[in-house]
């Protein structure tokens, strides 16, 4: 894959290759921060200096379906020694799936100062660069952290029904079989998580792994995302987007990419997805 700046994308600064951060490893004002979906990669081996950011433990509420609140996310921010100032590079497991879901909900606590390493655990791994089982020990910070807002990057239920009436862009980013309704979880996973299967109204099936170049896990170059999401899907930058899955985490990949490769201004993620959408009582759902 050609060089991050040579790819045409709106927001190249976002994306750091695995040079970058081999070269900013020591450096005081980057924090490399790994998340994945497998627990058990970063006690097996890590980044030099990579704190661990789980999406279970770290990001999510413990008891609300909901995710951490101004207190959490500064404590969060404080024990992994964040400061506003720190630049914070995420990069994990699954082609940066769970590391941009990591990004998204920093971004809704505004911490602008963050960047994807570009292809991940296994680009860093594939070409055989330094890891470590050693937890690193950083100082404590003083994070000033705001109330989250989810007003620009999340979206809830009802603003997704309003989006359906209104015939709104929509990009189902989960498996084709969990679109048609088929499965309702992905493919090699356990078939859970929703009474209903399908998709909603007027979506349109682009999974989320098609924007990765599948032998080296880094993103497509701008072209080839447009070809698929505008060529195929009929997107377009203009409009407002709404991408979903499950979760919310796989199209926390779709978000980043539309967002800051392509340059859309307003895409958000509607985190409850199938989950949510698959159980409620009367809304529709198209096979």
């Amino acid at each position: 894959m050609s060089d991050i700046n040579e790819r045409g994308y709106s927001h190249p600064e976002v994306l750091v290759s695995t040079d970058w951060v081999a070269a900013h490893l020591d450096d005081p004002r980057v924090l490399v921060a790994e998340s994945n979906e497998d627990p058990l990669l970063y006690p097996s081996g890590h980044l030099p200096g990579a704190v661990e950011v789980d999406w279970t433990r770290d990001l999510n509420d413990p008891l609300r379906r909901d995710y951490l609140d101004r207190d959490g996310f500064a404590e969060l921010a404080n024990r992994i020694g964040l400061s506003p100032e720190t630049t914070i590079v995420f990069y994990g497991d699954r082609n940066n799936w769970w590391a941009t879901y990591a990004f998204w909900v920093f971004r809704l606590f505004g911490h602008s100062n963050a960047r994807i390493m570009d292809g991940g655990r296994k680009k860093w791994i594939d070409e055989e660069r330094p890891t470590t089982r050693d937890v690193p020990v950083r100082p404590t910070s003083n994070y000033p952290a705001p109330e989250r807002d989810d007003r620009r990057h999340r979206i809830f239920r009802d603003e997704v029904l309003e989006h359906v009436r209104a015939g709104g862009p929509l990009v189902d980013v989960r498996s084709p079989e969990e679109f048609s309704g088929e499965r309702m979880h992905m493919p090699d996973y356990p078939n859970e998580g929703a009474l209903r299967g399908g998709h909603i109204p007027g979506a349109a099936s682009i999974p989320w792994s098609r924007a990765v170049d599948p032998a080296s896990g880094t993103f497509l170059d701008a072209a080839a995302l447009r070809a698929i999401y505008e060529g195929e899907a009929g997107l377009s930058a203009q409009e407002d987007v709404v991408a979903y899955c499950r979760i919310g985490e796989r199209s926390s990949h779709t978000w980043f990419v539309l967002t800051y490769l392509l340059g859309y201004d307003k895409v958000r993620n509607y985190d409850g997805s199938w989950t949510e959408w698959g159980n409620l009582v009367g809304v529709p759902i198209e096979r």
